[in-house]
């Protein structure tokens, strides 16, 4: 099982229909997978379950987080609460106990089954909350205090047990475009990340932020990791994450003549600038498996780079990859002769989507090497 993130320092860049879609699509080509919502603007939630089913599960636990976990588990009684966790659950009720420094949870709830093959642990708006405590436990993990370890190895740990459980080959964690200290512990202890980009100024910074933010994060997490006991070490990833590269994404394709990537030429100049930026800001050792040809070449190449248009809408309005929104049956009026007109266009970001997850998993495997 390896641990993934789709992560960039800056928001509108499709982040999360690509994570949706490469989720559906690496199921759709056989892996089991697991997402989970780690950012606390829930729009992975939001893109893969009804809003009344997101409400019911976050009725049921409303008590859990604005009264208190273990009081609330007391009150409502070893037979209600056995019922309760038995169901789909958040994932800041997963990380709530740890966020009190009670107990943990003697049972994990099932997670949310989008289909056989892929599941989802949905996300709660009040996770910053859980970045809050982490914020306030830092220093701790330095003397190594347990329950700072927990804390800042927590979602980690979850995706761990779940994999256990489940058997799941790939977890994928959407997470928001802040470098904040939900982040920060979510990034360092993932297997690897990568980058979607516009190809725009506002992306180069980004990566350049991401790099200096993830030198630092290294660096403290090395100290702990010195500080601390072997014992506690284990609730580490065995390595700091690594880069897995990027990918151009949301682009506005081009054809009036034939560029480089379908790019108009503003685009591909800033497309051209992002190896160079990637070299400059993020630490060698953190890519050292990647050639000079791996980071001149998107994830993908041009499979996903250019934007759908209203396609994503589409899918996100009827909670569905977008190559299945033209087969679904509950179609609305407005939509019907406009998706209907499109429907082979729509199929045909199937096959890109998992020749993209092919070529992803292609950079995951080097790091077993």
């Amino acid at each position: 099982m390896k641990v993934i993130s789709v992560f960039n320092n800056k928001g509108g860049v499709g982040k999360t229909t690509l994570t949706y879609h490469l989720g559906n699509a690496l199921a759709e080509s056989g892996y089991k997978v697991l997402m989970i919502d780690a950012d606390p603007q829930c729009n992975l939630t939001i893109y893969s379950l009804d809003q009344e089913v997101v409400h019911d599960i976050w009725a049921e636990e409303d008590r859990f987080i604005d009264e208190g976990f273990e009081s609330s588990k007391q009150k409502l009684g070893a037979q209600k609460f056995s019922e309760l966790n038995g169901r789909p659950r958040s994932l800041h009720y997963l990380v709530k106990p740890t966020e009190e420094g009670t107990g943990e949870l003697e049972h994990l709830p099932p997670p949310y089954i989008v289909n056989s093959k892929l599941h989802i642990i949905p996300g709660r708006l009040t996770l910053h909350l859980y970045e809050e405590v982490i914020a306030s436990r830092w220093t701790n993990s330095y003397r190594g205090d347990p329950l700072a370890i927990r804390t800042i190895t927590k979602i980690r740990a979850i995706a761990e047990q779940f994999s256990n459980i489940h058997h799941y080959d790939y977890v994928i964690v959407d997470t928001s475009p802040s470098l904040g200290s939900l982040n920060k512990v979510i990034i360092s202890t993932v297997d690897g990340f990568f980058i979607p980009a516009s190809p725009d100024l506002f992306s180069l910074y980004g990566i350049r932020n991401i790099g200096k933010a993830l030198s630092a994060w290294k660096e403290e997490f090395d100290i702990i990791y010195k500080l601390i006991s072997s014992e506690k070490r284990h609730s580490f990833p065995e390595q700091f994450v690594t880069f897995l590269g990027y990918t151009i994404y949301n682009s506005k394709k081009y054809t009036g003549s034939n560029t480089k990537w379908n790019l108009a030429q503003a685009h591909l100049k800033y497309a051209n600038l992002i190896p160079d930026t990637i070299e400059e800001h993020i630490a060698y050792n953190l890519r050292s498996h990647l050639t000079r040809a791996d980071l001149a070449s998107p994830i993908g190449g041009e499979l996903v780079m250019h934007s759908h248009n209203t396609f994503p809408s589409m899918a996100q309005y009827y909670h569905c990859p977008m190559w299945k929104v033209p087969s679904q049956r509950n179609l609305e009026a407005d939509h019907l002769n406009t998706i209907r007109g499109a429907s082979q266009r729509y199929e045909d970001t199937r096959r890109k989507y998992i020749d993209f997850g092919r070529d992803l998993i292609s950079r995951i495997e080097l790091l077993d090497f």
